[in-house]
């Protein structure tokens, strides 16, 4: 089959290789669509990061690796002691594969794993492939009326609704977005649909900042043209509630502490491979609180994951997708339409599902 391969920084290379073979709790399935994250780009641009050239203590695999980890399809195979998925199922894929036996894994945290192997990243499959096979307890069926192409955004898509969560945001709050890729994006939607009073987004990008405001939010600033912080408390109350962080750079965490109330919540998910230089006393003095989100999991008090969740929205036809899916390319074209795309800053795009 055919397959994009990550081999070191900058070289991704579709290539030929053999299917894995499906083993006793496993099934395959025959990728649709497959989403480029921006892990894929962090790897793609400063790589081997979440990759490595040693054998993954779990998993065995190393560089060359299949990467891709948004994806969904229909299942071709199961293996012998597979009972709960069929073939001809459609499916999405959970990729964080968590170990089970740490002590995160038995408080129910499995998204804190610390010996967690992700599919795309750390095992012999990935998304940007003709198909992939997975553990069965990785696989949630799609209902018939969310497509195969919806599927491929559920991942993001809890992302931004565990980021939500873990921030505390309540109905009736204001809040600040910094930096609207997909994800920041993913987090615009969710706080909507948690009863987001106002929501403010500063990003850079025109494109990204019209969808954030197709997808709810009330206020785009362009912080190349203005002071977000200053823009912000101007239609607030000294700030907003809650602050998301999504950019991944300096000056958009202090913006995003700056901009919230005394006793207020930054979030923050963006990935940084350098340090951030920050003002204590923003936090201290103001008793504002930062906590990090990571990837989702099982909510407090339910059995219900996150993913689940967002299958359940998509199937009620509460997420608007067309605003998120931006390019359809062909495997062969990954790296000059895909990555290449993706890291121009004067992108138009959002998301691009690459379709083996």
């Amino acid at each position: 089959m055919r397959a994009a391969r990550f081999h070191d920084s900058g070289d991704v290379r579709v290539e030929d290789i053999e299917s894995t073979p499906v083993g006793e709790t496993d099934i395959r399935i025959e990728i649709e669509a497959c989403g480029i994250c921006g892990s894929d780009l962090h790897e793609y641009r400063i790589g081997p990061h979440i990759t490595s050239r040693e054998p993954n203590p779990r998993t065995g695999q190393n560089i060359p690796i299949t990467l891709g980890h948004e994806f969904s399809g229909t299942v071709s195979e199961v293996g012998a002691g597979v009972s709960r998925i069929a073939t001809g199922d459609r499916v999405t894929v959970e990729p964080n594969i968590p170990c089970g036996d740490c002590l995160y894994c038995e408080d129910g945290k499995y998204n804190l794993c610390k010996n967690a192997a992700a599919v795309g990243f750390h095992t012999g499959a990935g998304g940007f492939a003709e198909n992939a096979v997975v553990p069965e307890q990785q696989v949630h069926v799609l209902p018939d009326d969310v497509t195969l192409e919806d599927g491929a955004l559920v991942e993001p898509l809890a992302v931004g609704l565990h980021a939500v969560r873990q921030s505390g945001l309540q109905a009736g709050d204001t809040v600040g977005v910094f930096g609207c890729g997909p994800i920041g994006l993913t987090v615009v939607r969710a706080a909507t649909a948690a009863g987001a009073k106002r929501i403010f987004v500063s990003e850079p990008n025109e494109s990204r900042r019209e969808v954030a405001l197709e997808l709810g939010a009330d206020v785009g600033i362009d912080p190349m043209d203005q002071d977000a912080v200053d823009a912000i408390k101007k239609e607030t109350d000294d700030g907003v509630e809650i602050a998301f962080e999504f950019a991944g750079i300096g000056p958009a965490f202090n913006a995003a502490v700056q901009s919230t109330q005394r006793d207020g919540t930054i979030t923050v998910g963006s990935l940084n491979d350098s340090d951030i230089s920050t003002n204590i006393n923003d936090i201290v003095t103001t008793e504002r609180k930062v906590v990090g989100t990571n990837c989702y999991g099982f909510p407090p008090r339910s059995f219900r994951t996150e993913f689940d969740a967002i299958i359940q929205s998509l199937a009620a036809g509460d997420i608007d997708t067309d605003a998120f899916i931006t390019g359809r390319i062909d495997l062969k074209d990954i790296t000059e339409e895909g990555f290449e795309a993706l890291l121009d800053s004067e992108t138009d795009h959002v998301k691009i599902l690459v379709e083996p």
